[in-house]
């Protein structure tokens, strides 16, 4: 670590050098409270134990430890003094986020997931820190399992409190636009820090704007790494301004490469990384699937108070890189090709990777209504997913969700703490036919949430957005107008599978049948000598698991339990290789070198 002297107009920012205050400057510094655990005190033989993976140095008042936007930094130790953590700093946004003295450690899930700096740390009062490298600390948290325990815990709840701080990228656009909300999803479901300022109705957005010299019409910005503008970024190229994850040597020949990273990737990858497998997980949007952008799972095993959908696949994701596994996020299959040695998938915007065995966990994404208008109105709102983002768009507003399964019982639940009012439409005659029963009775309890069941959406009425729904009663035929700002789908599945193009079998459906050990199962037979492995599909060493399998249990449980057993069929294949090739297994035991190795 290399301490600087404050730079107070960081480069892209408009505010001459001494035109802002320094963060301490205006009182004494009180260190931050530590009320939910992010902010722990290390003890002494935790001390201890660093000082022989790092250096100690002293601080004067005023150093920079580590800058917004860095690449990485240190895990930095105060051991006298106070450091500032700063937003923006330097610019006339600037905010203090936290103060911290003796035996407080600094940073966030950055250090752990190779993500970019989100805050800039400046000391308040002169002291002494101890620095580690994130390397060095990798290492020492795989041999030390309760320091590394207090130090993900703690990254895990910092990261959070950004989050709900809405501290980091800021995102300016309108409402109405979809590559505004498709940023804001990118950004959420990457659980990356960030505000949305809405062009709508937000003074901010002008004043910001003018600031930076764009014109409205030129939304939507990112703003980042303290006044850096990216004018309405891909999200290939977001990832890499913020230091998403990118494999190394993509070059390799992988063990195993699985497509998707929802909870049949992530536990596939898991198991894989951590039985010795030299494992590539790859994903089109972020970790987490259609699960990540559920607001509560409730009845998922070992969490009592449920979980977020986004929070379990963070957790999930941290799990496969400290197992040494690879990741490489956003990443888009476009093609596979099957071999008897080895199999080529091709990728958008990147190189092909190789692989020995593959898991196809791409899951499934709700089905569009068919309406007219419909493509108008996406994004404007219809909504296929209930997160904060959505949320956002149609605070105090009437909204309706169409479904009757268990994402749409959790998302009328999550809706009706913010929305004026929601309509539950449901196909069928009772809710209990297709949902959980805590669910029904948990939308029963809800004032808020009226449930119409035998109902269907006929028309979409608005002028920009979406304003009103035509809904129609299928026992009697009658139509009737009603009020929804925002229409969340949730109807039926389709499968993530036009990339197979005809390499791998589909059924009707474009799910992928795969072997369940069952002799009626079509490809349960023998080919090429031998029978089918457990849910290996129609391709020899290319499996299936989670909701993108034919005939798959949609629920969270299942599909982990699948990409767990597919690794059972992965090493059963690399062990026994297709006849005529002429490949075997490369032993890889997971090192604890490999602790997060993708950084």
């Amino acid at each position: 670590m290399t301490a600087e002297r404050p730079a107070r107009a960081p480069a892209g920012g408009g505010t001459r050098a001494g035109t802002v205050p320094e963060p301490c400057e205006a009182e004494t510094p009180v260190e931050t409270p530590d009320t939910l655990g992010a902010y722990p005190r290390l003890s002494e033989a935790h001390i201890a134990l660093l000082d022989r993976y790092g250096r100690r140095r002293p601080t004067r008042a005023g150093d920079v430890l580590f800058r917004e936007g860095d690449s990485t930094c240190d895990f930095v130790v105060v051991l006298r003094g106070r450091v500032a953590m700063v937003e923006h700093y330097g610019t006339p946004g600037q905010r203090v986020l936290g103060t911290h003295g003796p035996g407080r450690f600094l940073g966030e899930l950055n250090l752990l997931t190779g993500q970019s700096v989100f805050l800039t740390a400046v000391v308040c009062a002169a002291g002494e820190v101890l620095a580690v490298p994130a390397g060095r600390l990798r290492e020492l948290v795989a041999h030390d399992p309760r320091l590394g325990d207090l130090i993900l815990r703690a990254y895990l709840t910092r990261r959070s409190i950004l989050i709900g701080l809405g501290t980091g990228l800021r995102i300016i656009g309108s409402r109405y636009s979809r590559d505004t909300l498709r940023l804001r999803e990118f950004a959420a479901r990457n659980r990356l820090p960030h505000r949305w300022i809405d062009l709508e109705d937000d003074g901010e957005a002008d004043a910001l704007l003018r600031r930076l010299g764009i014109d409205p019409e030129q939304t939507p910005v990112v703003v980042c790494r303290g006044e850096r503008v990216l004018r309405n970024p891909t999200n290939a190229e977001l990832a890499r301004v913020l230091g998403l994850p990118r494999a190394r040597r993509l070059e390799q020949v992988w063990d195993l490469v699985v497509v998707g990273a929802g909870p049949a990737g992530l536990a596939a990858t898991v198991y894989a990384a951590s039985e010795g497998l030299r494992t590539l997980l790859i994903d089109a949007i972020a970790s987490g699937g259609q699960a990540g952008t559920s607001s509560r799972i409730e009845n998922y095993l070992g969490f009592p108070s449920g979980i977020s959908g986004a929070e379990l696949a963070e957790r999930a994701y941290l799990q496969a890189a400290k197992f040494g596994a690879q990741v490489l996020v956003p990443a888009r299959a476009v093609a596979l090709e099957p071999g008897s040695a080895q199999h080529r998938l091709r990728l958008a915007e990147e190189r092909p990777v190789h692989t020995r065995a593959l898991i196809i966990a791409t899951g499934a994404r709700y089905r569009r209504l068919g309406l007219p208008r419909q493509e108008e109105f996406e994004g404007a709102g219809i909504y296929y997913a209930a997160t904060e983002i959505e949320v956002l768009t149609c605070a105090d507003r009437p909204v309706a969700v169409v479904g009757g399964g268990n994402s749409a019982g959790q998302a009328a639940l999550y809706l009706a703490g913010h929305a004026m009012s929601v309509t539950l439409l449901i196909r069928g005659p009772d809710p209990s036919e297709s949902m959980s029963r805590y669910l029904v009775d948990a939308i029963s309890r809800t004032p808020r949430i009226e449930v119409r069941v035998n109902t269907e959406v006929r028309e979409l009425i608005g002028d920009r957005h979406l304003e009103a729904l035509l809904v129609e009663d299928d026992r009697t035929g009658r139509g009737e107008r009603i009020d929804a700002h925002a229409l969340f789908v949730f109807i039926g599945a389709a499968p993530h599978t036009d990339w197979l193009a005809g390499e791998v079998a589909l059924d009707d459906d474009g799910f992928v049948p795969a072997s369940t050990g069952s002799p009626r199962d079509e490809v349960a037979r023998h080919d090429g000598g031998r029978p089918r492995l457990l849910l290996e599909t129609s391709a020899d060493g290319i499996f299936a698991a989670g909701d993108v399998r034919s005939g798959s249990i949609k629920r969270v449980a299942s599909a982990v339990g699948e990409g767990a057993m597919a690794v059972r069929g992965v090493h059963e294949y690399l062990d026994h290789p297709s006849p005529g090739s002429s490949d075997s297994r490369t032993t890889r035991r997971g090192t604890d070198a490999d602790l997060y190795a993708h950084t």
